[in-house]
Protein backbone atom coordinates (compact mmCIF):
# COMPACT_ATOMS: atom_id res chain seq x y z
CA UNK A 1 0.00 0.00 0.00
CA UNK A 2 1.44 3.48 -0.86
CA UNK A 3 2.62 5.44 2.12
CA UNK A 4 0.31 8.36 1.41
CA UNK A 5 -2.74 6.09 1.34
CA UNK A 6 -1.75 4.43 4.62
CA UNK A 7 -1.32 7.84 6.20
CA UNK A 8 -4.74 8.97 4.93
CA UNK A 9 -6.46 5.91 6.38
CA UNK A 10 -4.78 6.33 9.79
CA UNK A 11 -5.79 9.98 9.99
CA UNK A 12 -9.37 9.21 8.99
CA UNK A 13 -9.61 6.59 11.73
CA UNK A 14 -8.25 9.07 14.29
CA UNK A 15 -10.73 11.66 13.07
CA UNK A 16 -13.66 9.28 13.51
CA UNK A 17 -12.42 8.26 16.98
CA UNK A 18 -12.04 11.82 18.17
CA UNK A 19 -15.50 12.69 16.84
CA UNK A 20 -16.98 10.58 19.63
CA UNK A 21 -15.07 12.42 22.37
CA UNK A 22 -16.94 15.47 23.69
CA UNK A 23 -15.52 18.36 25.74
CA UNK A 24 -17.12 19.40 29.01
CA UNK A 25 -19.19 21.98 27.14
CA UNK A 26 -20.62 19.32 24.84
CA UNK A 27 -18.78 20.71 21.81
CA UNK A 28 -16.34 18.78 19.65
CA UNK A 29 -12.91 20.31 19.66
CA UNK A 30 -11.15 21.73 16.62
CA UNK A 31 -9.44 19.11 14.49
CA UNK A 32 -6.72 19.49 11.89
CA UNK A 33 -6.44 16.84 9.20
CA UNK A 34 -2.96 16.46 7.77
CA UNK A 35 -2.56 14.44 4.58
CA UNK A 36 0.88 13.34 3.47
CA UNK A 37 2.02 11.46 0.42
CA UNK A 38 5.16 9.37 0.60
CA UNK A 39 8.09 11.30 2.06
CA UNK A 40 6.95 14.66 0.78
CA UNK A 41 6.47 17.51 3.16
CA UNK A 42 3.17 17.60 5.02
CA UNK A 43 0.57 20.15 4.06
CA UNK A 44 -1.74 21.94 6.43
CA UNK A 45 -3.99 23.14 3.60
CA UNK A 46 -7.67 22.60 4.44
CA UNK A 47 -9.26 19.85 2.35
CA UNK A 48 -13.02 19.47 1.83
CA UNK A 49 -14.44 16.09 0.93
CA UNK A 50 -17.59 14.04 1.37
CA UNK A 51 -18.39 10.36 1.19
CA UNK A 52 -21.73 9.60 -0.52
CA UNK A 53 -23.70 6.66 0.88
CA UNK A 54 -23.86 3.63 -1.40
CA UNK A 55 -27.36 2.32 -2.07
CA UNK A 56 -27.21 -1.43 -2.54
CA UNK A 57 -30.38 -1.46 -4.59
CA UNK A 58 -28.60 0.67 -7.21
CA UNK A 59 -26.04 -2.05 -7.84
CA UNK A 60 -27.82 -4.19 -10.40
CA UNK A 61 -26.46 -6.68 -12.88
CA UNK A 62 -26.67 -3.96 -15.50
CA UNK A 63 -24.12 -1.64 -13.78
CA UNK A 64 -21.62 -1.65 -16.63
CA UNK A 65 -18.91 0.88 -17.36
CA UNK A 66 -18.57 1.39 -21.09
CA UNK A 67 -15.90 3.39 -22.93
CA UNK A 68 -16.91 6.47 -24.84
CA UNK A 69 -17.16 5.46 -28.50
CA UNK A 70 -18.10 7.67 -31.42
CA UNK A 71 -19.87 5.04 -33.55
CA UNK A 72 -22.97 5.24 -35.69
CA UNK A 73 -25.48 3.06 -33.79
CA UNK A 74 -26.72 1.59 -37.05
CA UNK A 75 -23.36 1.05 -38.72
CA UNK A 76 -23.36 -2.65 -39.61
CA UNK A 77 -19.61 -3.09 -39.51
CA UNK A 78 -19.41 -1.43 -36.11
CA UNK A 79 -22.25 -3.61 -34.85
CA UNK A 80 -20.35 -6.73 -35.86
CA UNK A 81 -17.24 -5.55 -34.05
CA UNK A 82 -19.18 -4.60 -30.93
CA UNK A 83 -21.20 -7.82 -30.74
CA UNK A 84 -18.49 -9.54 -28.71
CA UNK A 85 -18.42 -6.63 -26.23
CA UNK A 86 -22.06 -6.93 -25.12
CA UNK A 87 -22.30 -7.44 -21.34
CA UNK A 88 -22.99 -11.04 -20.37
CA UNK A 89 -24.58 -12.00 -17.07
CA UNK A 90 -23.45 -14.97 -15.05
CA UNK A 91 -25.96 -17.60 -14.01
CA UNK A 92 -25.85 -16.57 -10.36
CA UNK A 93 -26.52 -12.95 -11.36
CA UNK A 94 -29.54 -14.04 -13.36
CA UNK A 95 -31.00 -15.83 -10.36
CA UNK A 96 -30.44 -13.01 -7.86
CA UNK A 97 -32.64 -10.21 -9.17
CA UNK A 98 -35.47 -9.54 -6.71
CA UNK A 99 -36.45 -6.10 -7.97
CA UNK A 100 -39.83 -5.82 -9.66
CA UNK A 101 -41.13 -2.86 -11.66
CA UNK A 102 -44.89 -2.56 -11.56
CA UNK A 103 -46.86 -1.12 -14.47
CA UNK A 104 -50.18 0.73 -14.43
CA UNK A 105 -53.11 -1.68 -14.93
CA UNK A 106 -53.74 -0.28 -18.42
CA UNK A 107 -50.33 -1.53 -19.53
CA UNK A 108 -50.47 -4.94 -17.91
CA UNK A 109 -53.33 -6.27 -20.00
CA UNK A 110 -51.67 -7.21 -23.28
CA UNK A 111 -50.15 -10.40 -21.83
CA UNK A 112 -52.52 -10.80 -18.89
CA UNK A 113 -54.47 -13.80 -20.19
CA UNK A 114 -51.72 -16.38 -20.52
CA UNK A 115 -52.22 -18.24 -17.26
CA UNK A 116 -54.61 -18.96 -14.44
CA UNK A 117 -58.34 -18.34 -14.37
CA UNK A 118 -58.16 -15.62 -17.02
CA UNK A 119 -56.63 -18.06 -19.49
CA UNK A 120 -59.42 -20.56 -18.93
CA UNK A 121 -62.07 -17.87 -19.28
CA UNK A 122 -60.57 -16.58 -22.54
CA UNK A 123 -60.36 -20.12 -23.93
CA UNK A 124 -64.03 -20.64 -23.19
CA UNK A 125 -65.20 -17.30 -24.58
CA UNK A 126 -63.06 -17.36 -27.73
CA UNK A 127 -63.74 -20.92 -28.79
CA UNK A 128 -60.64 -22.82 -27.72
CA UNK A 129 -61.03 -26.52 -26.95
CA UNK A 130 -59.25 -29.32 -25.17
CA UNK A 131 -58.01 -30.45 -28.58
CA UNK A 132 -56.33 -27.08 -29.22
CA UNK A 133 -54.71 -27.12 -25.78
CA UNK A 134 -53.51 -30.71 -26.22
CA UNK A 135 -51.95 -29.71 -29.55
CA UNK A 136 -50.18 -26.76 -27.90
CA UNK A 137 -48.80 -28.99 -25.14
CA UNK A 138 -47.59 -31.57 -27.65
CA UNK A 139 -45.97 -28.90 -29.82
CA UNK A 140 -44.15 -27.26 -26.92
CA UNK A 141 -42.73 -30.61 -25.87
CA UNK A 142 -41.40 -31.05 -29.40
CA UNK A 143 -39.75 -27.64 -29.16
CA UNK A 144 -38.25 -28.53 -25.81
CA UNK A 145 -36.58 -31.60 -27.33
CA UNK A 146 -34.98 -29.50 -30.08
CA UNK A 147 -33.17 -27.01 -27.84
CA UNK A 148 -29.40 -27.10 -28.33
CA UNK A 149 -26.82 -27.40 -25.60
CA UNK A 150 -26.00 -23.67 -25.60
CA UNK A 151 -29.67 -22.74 -25.01
CA UNK A 152 -30.46 -21.75 -28.60
CA UNK A 153 -32.57 -23.35 -31.31
CA UNK A 154 -31.63 -23.95 -34.94
CA UNK A 155 -33.67 -23.58 -38.12
CA UNK A 156 -31.78 -26.49 -39.70
CA UNK A 157 -32.05 -29.29 -37.13
CA UNK A 158 -31.60 -31.63 -35.24
CA UNK A 159 -35.09 -32.48 -36.56
CA UNK A 160 -35.97 -33.50 -40.11
CA UNK A 161 -36.97 -31.05 -42.86
CA UNK A 162 -34.89 -28.18 -41.55
CA UNK A 163 -34.49 -24.80 -43.24
CA UNK A 164 -32.21 -24.15 -46.19
CA UNK A 165 -30.31 -21.48 -44.27
CA UNK A 166 -29.39 -21.08 -40.62
CA UNK A 167 -30.71 -18.30 -38.39
CA UNK A 168 -30.31 -19.19 -34.72
CA UNK A 169 -31.51 -15.81 -33.45
CA UNK A 170 -34.78 -16.19 -35.35
CA UNK A 171 -35.20 -19.84 -34.33
CA UNK A 172 -34.52 -19.08 -30.67
CA UNK A 173 -36.86 -16.09 -30.60
CA UNK A 174 -39.66 -18.04 -32.29
CA UNK A 175 -39.37 -20.94 -29.81
CA UNK A 176 -39.30 -18.54 -26.86
CA UNK A 177 -42.40 -16.72 -28.10
CA UNK A 178 -44.27 -20.03 -28.39
CA UNK A 179 -43.36 -21.06 -24.83
CA UNK A 180 -44.20 -17.64 -23.40
CA UNK A 181 -47.48 -17.61 -25.31
CA UNK A 182 -48.66 -20.52 -23.16
CA UNK A 183 -47.73 -18.73 -19.92
CA UNK A 184 -44.14 -19.73 -19.11
CA UNK A 185 -41.33 -17.30 -18.29
CA UNK A 186 -37.71 -17.87 -17.29
CA UNK A 187 -38.90 -17.74 -13.66
CA UNK A 188 -42.05 -19.85 -13.63
CA UNK A 189 -44.01 -22.32 -15.68
CA UNK A 190 -43.18 -25.72 -17.18
CA UNK A 191 -40.59 -24.24 -19.58
CA UNK A 192 -38.78 -21.87 -17.21
CA UNK A 193 -35.47 -23.77 -17.49
CA UNK A 194 -35.58 -23.74 -21.27
CA UNK A 195 -36.44 -20.02 -21.34
CA UNK A 196 -33.67 -19.17 -18.87
CA UNK A 197 -31.10 -20.91 -21.04
CA UNK A 198 -32.56 -19.33 -24.15
CA UNK A 199 -32.59 -15.74 -22.91
CA UNK A 200 -29.05 -16.09 -21.57
CA UNK A 201 -27.97 -17.12 -25.06
CA UNK A 202 -30.03 -14.42 -26.78
CA UNK A 203 -28.70 -11.45 -24.80
CA UNK A 204 -25.14 -12.57 -25.54
CA UNK A 205 -25.88 -11.86 -29.20
CA UNK A 206 -26.84 -8.23 -28.55
CA UNK A 207 -24.39 -5.42 -29.18
CA UNK A 208 -24.54 -2.04 -27.47
CA UNK A 209 -26.85 -0.63 -30.11
CA UNK A 210 -29.39 -3.41 -29.50
CA UNK A 211 -28.70 -5.43 -32.66
CA UNK A 212 -28.78 -9.23 -32.29
CA UNK A 213 -28.79 -10.80 -35.75
CA UNK A 214 -25.23 -10.21 -36.92
CA UNK A 215 -24.76 -13.76 -38.22
CA UNK A 216 -28.05 -14.08 -40.12
CA UNK A 217 -28.32 -13.96 -43.90
CA UNK A 218 -28.65 -10.37 -45.24
CA UNK A 219 -32.35 -10.68 -46.14
CA UNK A 220 -33.13 -12.36 -42.77
CA UNK A 221 -31.30 -10.07 -40.34
CA UNK A 222 -34.15 -7.65 -39.72
CA UNK A 223 -36.76 -10.39 -39.44
CA UNK A 224 -34.64 -12.06 -36.77
CA UNK A 225 -34.00 -8.74 -35.02
CA UNK A 226 -37.71 -7.94 -34.77
CA UNK A 227 -38.57 -11.43 -33.54
CA UNK A 228 -35.85 -11.22 -30.88
CA UNK A 229 -37.19 -7.82 -29.81
CA UNK A 230 -40.64 -9.34 -29.34
CA UNK A 231 -39.17 -12.18 -27.25
CA UNK A 232 -37.21 -9.84 -24.96
CA UNK A 233 -40.03 -7.32 -24.54
CA UNK A 234 -42.62 -10.02 -23.80
CA UNK A 235 -40.36 -11.78 -21.30
CA UNK A 236 -39.64 -8.52 -19.52
CA UNK A 237 -43.32 -7.54 -19.53
CA UNK A 238 -44.39 -10.90 -18.11
CA UNK A 239 -41.70 -11.21 -15.44
CA UNK A 240 -40.77 -7.60 -14.56
CA UNK A 241 -37.26 -9.00 -14.03
CA UNK A 242 -35.10 -5.88 -14.02
CA UNK A 243 -31.93 -7.35 -15.49
CA UNK A 244 -33.84 -7.73 -18.78
CA UNK A 245 -34.71 -4.04 -18.91
CA UNK A 246 -31.55 -2.81 -20.60
CA UNK A 247 -31.60 -5.50 -23.28
CA UNK A 248 -35.29 -4.98 -24.09
CA UNK A 249 -34.92 -1.19 -24.18
CA UNK A 250 -31.89 -1.41 -26.46
CA UNK A 251 -33.86 -3.51 -28.92
CA UNK A 252 -36.63 -0.90 -29.01
CA UNK A 253 -34.11 1.91 -29.44
CA UNK A 254 -32.55 0.09 -32.38
CA UNK A 255 -35.98 -0.37 -33.98
CA UNK A 256 -36.81 3.33 -33.71
CA UNK A 257 -33.45 4.36 -35.16
CA UNK A 258 -33.74 1.78 -37.96
CA UNK A 259 -37.09 3.03 -39.29
CA UNK A 260 -36.79 4.17 -42.91
CA UNK A 261 -37.92 7.49 -44.32
CA UNK A 262 -40.86 5.65 -45.92
CA UNK A 263 -42.12 4.81 -42.44
CA UNK A 264 -41.46 1.07 -42.35
CA UNK A 265 -38.59 -1.39 -42.15
CA UNK A 266 -36.94 -3.84 -44.53
CA UNK A 267 -33.63 -5.67 -44.92
CA UNK A 268 -31.32 -2.83 -43.89
CA UNK A 269 -31.73 -0.13 -41.24
CA UNK A 270 -33.11 3.18 -42.52
CA UNK A 271 -33.33 1.91 -46.08
CA UNK A 272 -36.56 0.93 -47.84
CA UNK A 273 -39.73 -0.65 -46.41
CA UNK A 274 -41.92 -3.67 -46.93
CA UNK A 275 -45.11 -4.69 -45.15
CA UNK A 276 -43.79 -8.07 -44.01
CA UNK A 277 -40.78 -6.80 -42.03
CA UNK A 278 -42.72 -3.73 -40.92
CA UNK A 279 -45.39 -5.87 -39.25
CA UNK A 280 -42.82 -7.62 -37.09
CA UNK A 281 -41.30 -4.33 -35.94
CA UNK A 282 -44.72 -2.86 -35.20
CA UNK A 283 -45.55 -5.83 -32.96
CA UNK A 284 -42.16 -5.62 -31.29
CA UNK A 285 -42.52 -1.93 -30.48
CA UNK A 286 -46.10 -2.44 -29.28
CA UNK A 287 -44.80 -5.20 -26.99
CA UNK A 288 -42.20 -2.73 -25.74
CA UNK A 289 -44.86 -0.11 -25.05
CA UNK A 290 -46.94 -2.70 -23.19
CA UNK A 291 -43.86 -3.49 -21.10
CA UNK A 292 -43.49 0.17 -20.15
CA UNK A 293 -40.39 0.74 -22.26
CA UNK A 294 -39.55 4.05 -23.90
CA UNK A 295 -40.75 4.09 -27.52
CA UNK A 296 -40.60 7.35 -29.47
CA UNK A 297 -44.26 8.08 -30.37
CA UNK A 298 -43.22 9.67 -33.66
CA UNK A 299 -42.76 6.20 -35.16
CA UNK A 300 -46.53 5.61 -35.35
CA UNK A 301 -47.61 8.42 -37.71
CA UNK A 302 -44.77 7.35 -40.01
CA UNK A 303 -45.94 3.73 -39.98
CA UNK A 304 -49.46 4.92 -40.75
CA UNK A 305 -48.22 6.83 -43.78
CA UNK A 306 -46.37 3.75 -45.00
CA UNK A 307 -49.47 1.57 -44.64
CA UNK A 308 -51.46 4.16 -46.57
CA UNK A 309 -48.89 3.94 -49.36
CA UNK A 310 -49.31 0.15 -49.77
CA UNK A 311 -53.11 0.08 -49.49
CA UNK A 312 -55.28 -0.57 -52.51
CA UNK A 313 -58.83 0.69 -51.97
CA UNK A 314 -61.87 1.33 -54.06
CA UNK A 315 -65.13 2.96 -53.12
CA UNK A 316 -68.55 3.43 -54.70
CA UNK A 317 -72.03 4.11 -53.38
CA UNK A 318 -72.34 1.08 -51.11
CA UNK A 319 -69.03 -0.81 -51.13
CA UNK A 320 -65.61 -0.19 -49.67
CA UNK A 321 -62.80 -2.75 -49.71
CA UNK A 322 -59.18 -2.44 -48.74
CA UNK A 323 -56.17 -4.66 -49.29
CA UNK A 324 -52.45 -4.23 -48.72
CA UNK A 325 -49.41 -5.12 -50.79
CA UNK A 326 -45.88 -6.22 -49.95
CA UNK A 327 -44.34 -3.02 -51.34
CA UNK A 328 -45.52 0.16 -52.99
CA UNK A 329 -46.94 -0.63 -56.41
CA UNK A 330 -47.37 -4.38 -55.83
CA UNK A 331 -50.68 -6.23 -56.03
CA UNK A 332 -52.49 -6.70 -52.71
CA UNK A 333 -52.20 -10.16 -51.13
CA UNK A 334 -54.06 -11.99 -48.32
CA UNK A 335 -51.03 -12.27 -46.04
CA UNK A 336 -50.02 -8.61 -46.35
CA UNK A 337 -53.64 -7.52 -45.90
CA UNK A 338 -53.94 -9.55 -42.70
CA UNK A 339 -50.61 -8.25 -41.38
CA UNK A 340 -51.39 -4.62 -42.20
CA UNK A 341 -54.86 -4.80 -40.64
CA UNK A 342 -53.37 -6.23 -37.44
CA UNK A 343 -50.96 -3.28 -37.37
CA UNK A 344 -53.90 -0.91 -37.88
CA UNK A 345 -55.71 -2.51 -34.95
CA UNK A 346 -52.76 -2.00 -32.59
CA UNK A 347 -52.28 1.53 -33.87
CA UNK A 348 -55.81 2.57 -32.97
CA UNK A 349 -58.23 1.80 -35.76
CA UNK A 350 -61.77 1.42 -34.45
CA UNK A 351 -63.48 -1.91 -34.96
CA UNK A 352 -66.20 -0.44 -37.17
CA UNK A 353 -63.88 1.24 -39.69
CA UNK A 354 -65.19 0.09 -43.10
CA UNK A 355 -61.75 -0.96 -44.29
CA UNK A 356 -61.41 -3.26 -41.27
CA UNK A 357 -64.77 -4.94 -41.69
CA UNK A 358 -64.53 -5.37 -45.44
CA UNK A 359 -60.89 -6.39 -45.46
CA UNK A 360 -61.29 -9.12 -42.84
CA UNK A 361 -64.56 -10.24 -44.37
CA UNK A 362 -62.85 -10.73 -47.74
CA UNK A 363 -60.12 -12.84 -46.10
CA UNK A 364 -62.64 -15.15 -44.43
CA UNK A 365 -64.75 -15.55 -47.56
CA UNK A 366 -62.04 -15.85 -50.17
CA UNK A 367 -59.00 -17.22 -48.30
CA UNK A 368 -60.12 -19.52 -45.46
CA UNK A 369 -57.81 -21.99 -43.72
CA UNK A 370 -57.18 -24.90 -46.07
CA UNK A 371 -54.47 -27.56 -45.97
CA UNK A 372 -54.75 -27.89 -49.72
CA UNK A 373 -52.68 -24.68 -49.80
CA UNK A 374 -51.22 -24.24 -46.31
CA UNK A 375 -49.67 -20.89 -45.42
CA UNK A 376 -48.98 -20.57 -41.70
CA UNK A 377 -47.54 -17.07 -42.14
CA UNK A 378 -50.85 -15.80 -43.52
CA UNK A 379 -52.81 -17.78 -40.92
CA UNK A 380 -50.71 -16.29 -38.12
CA UNK A 381 -51.68 -12.72 -38.96
CA UNK A 382 -55.25 -13.41 -40.05
CA UNK A 383 -55.93 -15.42 -36.89
CA UNK A 384 -54.79 -12.57 -34.65
CA UNK A 385 -56.66 -9.85 -36.55
CA UNK A 386 -59.88 -11.89 -36.67
CA UNK A 387 -59.63 -12.89 -33.01
CA UNK A 388 -59.37 -9.24 -31.99
CA UNK A 389 -62.27 -8.36 -34.29
CA UNK A 390 -64.47 -11.15 -32.92
CA UNK A 391 -68.08 -11.76 -33.87
CA UNK A 392 -69.33 -14.04 -36.66
CA UNK A 393 -66.21 -13.54 -38.78
CA UNK A 394 -64.03 -14.91 -35.99
CA UNK A 395 -66.39 -17.80 -35.34
CA UNK A 396 -66.35 -18.79 -39.00
CA UNK A 397 -62.54 -18.65 -39.13
CA UNK A 398 -62.05 -20.41 -35.81
CA UNK A 399 -64.37 -23.28 -36.70
CA UNK A 400 -61.69 -24.40 -39.17
CA UNK A 401 -58.70 -23.30 -37.14
CA UNK A 402 -59.54 -25.34 -34.04
CA UNK A 403 -60.15 -28.53 -36.01
CA UNK A 404 -57.78 -28.36 -38.99
CA UNK A 405 -54.56 -27.46 -37.18
CA UNK A 406 -54.73 -30.19 -34.49
CA UNK A 407 -55.69 -32.80 -37.08
CA UNK A 408 -52.59 -32.09 -39.18
CA UNK A 409 -50.13 -32.16 -36.29
CA UNK A 410 -47.66 -35.07 -36.30
CA UNK A 411 -48.66 -37.34 -33.40
CA UNK A 412 -46.25 -40.30 -33.82
CA UNK A 413 -42.56 -40.87 -34.20
CA UNK A 414 -39.51 -38.70 -33.74
CA UNK A 415 -41.26 -35.49 -34.85
CA UNK A 416 -44.30 -36.01 -32.64
CA UNK A 417 -45.81 -32.59 -31.83
CA UNK A 418 -44.56 -30.74 -34.90
CA UNK A 419 -46.15 -29.68 -38.19
CA UNK A 420 -44.63 -30.70 -41.51
CA UNK A 421 -43.29 -27.87 -43.69
CA UNK A 422 -43.48 -29.80 -46.94
CA UNK A 423 -46.50 -28.17 -48.59
CA UNK A 424 -46.49 -24.84 -46.79
CA UNK A 425 -46.06 -21.66 -48.83
CA UNK A 426 -42.82 -20.78 -47.02
CA UNK A 427 -42.20 -23.91 -44.98
CA UNK A 428 -40.11 -25.60 -47.63
CA UNK A 429 -37.61 -22.77 -47.25
CA UNK A 430 -37.99 -22.00 -43.54
CA UNK A 431 -38.32 -25.56 -42.23
CA UNK A 432 -40.15 -27.56 -39.58
CA UNK A 433 -39.44 -25.31 -36.59
CA UNK A 434 -40.97 -22.39 -38.47
CA UNK A 435 -44.22 -24.19 -39.36
CA UNK A 436 -44.47 -25.61 -35.83
CA UNK A 437 -44.00 -22.27 -34.08
CA UNK A 438 -46.47 -20.43 -36.30
CA UNK A 439 -49.05 -23.20 -35.84
CA UNK A 440 -48.60 -22.92 -32.08
CA UNK A 441 -49.08 -19.14 -32.20
CA UNK A 442 -52.40 -19.71 -33.97
CA UNK A 443 -53.57 -22.22 -31.36
CA UNK A 444 -52.50 -19.95 -28.50
CA UNK A 445 -54.42 -17.00 -29.95
CA UNK A 446 -57.31 -17.39 -27.52
CA UNK A 447 -55.16 -16.07 -24.66
CA UNK A 448 -51.79 -15.04 -26.10
CA UNK A 449 -52.85 -11.40 -26.40
CA UNK A 450 -55.82 -9.80 -24.71
CA UNK A 451 -58.62 -8.83 -27.17
CA UNK A 452 -58.45 -5.27 -28.44
CA UNK A 453 -62.17 -4.89 -29.17
CA UNK A 454 -65.50 -5.67 -27.60
CA UNK A 455 -67.34 -7.95 -30.05
CA UNK A 456 -70.62 -6.58 -28.72
CA UNK A 457 -69.74 -3.07 -29.92
CA UNK A 458 -72.50 -3.10 -32.51
CA UNK A 459 -70.47 -3.14 -35.73
CA UNK A 460 -71.96 -5.18 -38.53
CA UNK A 461 -69.98 -8.16 -39.85
CA UNK A 462 -70.34 -8.76 -43.55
Amino acid sequence: MPAWLFSLIVHLLLLLLLAFISTSSGQIGDLVLTITQGTDAATDEFVEFSIEPIQLEDLTAETVLEPEMDIDPLDTAASIELASLAPVLKSDELAAQPSIIELPPSRQNMFGGRSGAMKQELLRKSGGTQATEDAVALGLEWLKRQQLGDGSWSLRGPYSDGARTENKVSATAMAMIAMMGAGSTHEKGPYRKELMRAVRWLVKQQDRQGFMAVRAAPHEKMYAQAQAMIALCELYAMSRDTWLLTYAQRSCDFAVQAQSSQGGWRYQPRFDSDTSVTGWFVMGLKSGEAAGLDVDPSVWPAVGRYLDSVSASRQNDDYYAVGYSYMVGDVASPSMTAEALLCRQYMGWHRNVPGMTQGLGALVRNHPISFREPDVYYWYYATQALHHYGGPLWTQWNDKLKTELPVHQVVRGRERGSWSPQNDAWGRHAGRLYTTCFSLYCLEVYYRHMPLYDPESGAEDL
